[in-house]
């Protein structure tokens, strides 16, 4: 049965299901600190399996970003991701009533702007914005 949790997930769990989307692990003290230092948290289990995963970051005022929205292969196009950011932003709103004008960022994997654009996210640069940009 899929349960939707906000809960953090252990580094093994976390580490699983991001090598199974393709974006690789990373080391399990380092990731124990990211994790705990995340604002909201939202897991998706089958059963005691992680299947999906959704955390907020940021300073809860100024600004917020979407981060590691993750599905198992297995269990996309079910409509899990969209739950997923669905949820997280109706944490976002939970912010919002702090400051109205709070900006809520995301980093889309490529090819997957259009998933995004679905709730409202824009594609930069635009009129507005410059590029979004990365230091490595």
């Amino acid at each position: 049965m899929i349960a939707y949790k906000e809960h953090t997930p252990t580094p093994t769990e976390f580490n699983s299901l991001s090598d199974a989307v393709g974006c690789g692990t990373k080391d399990s003290e380092i990731l124990q600190e990211a994790l705990k230092n995340t604002l909201y948290s939202l897991c998706v289990y089958d059963d005691n399996k992680l299947i999906g995963y959704g955390r907020i970051i940021g300073d809860k005022t100024i600004f917020l970003y979407i981060h590691n929205v993750m599905v198992l292969p297995e269990y996309q196009n079910q409509h899990i991701g969209s739950q997923i950011v669905t949820l997280l932003l109706e944490q976002v709103d939970v912010y919002r009533q702090v400051n109205p004008d709070i900006r809520t960022y995301i980093c889309a994997a490529k090819g997957k702007e259009s998933f995004y654009e679905k709730f409202g996210f824009i594609t930069r640069p635009n009129d507005d914005l410059g590029p979004g940009m990365i230091l490595y």
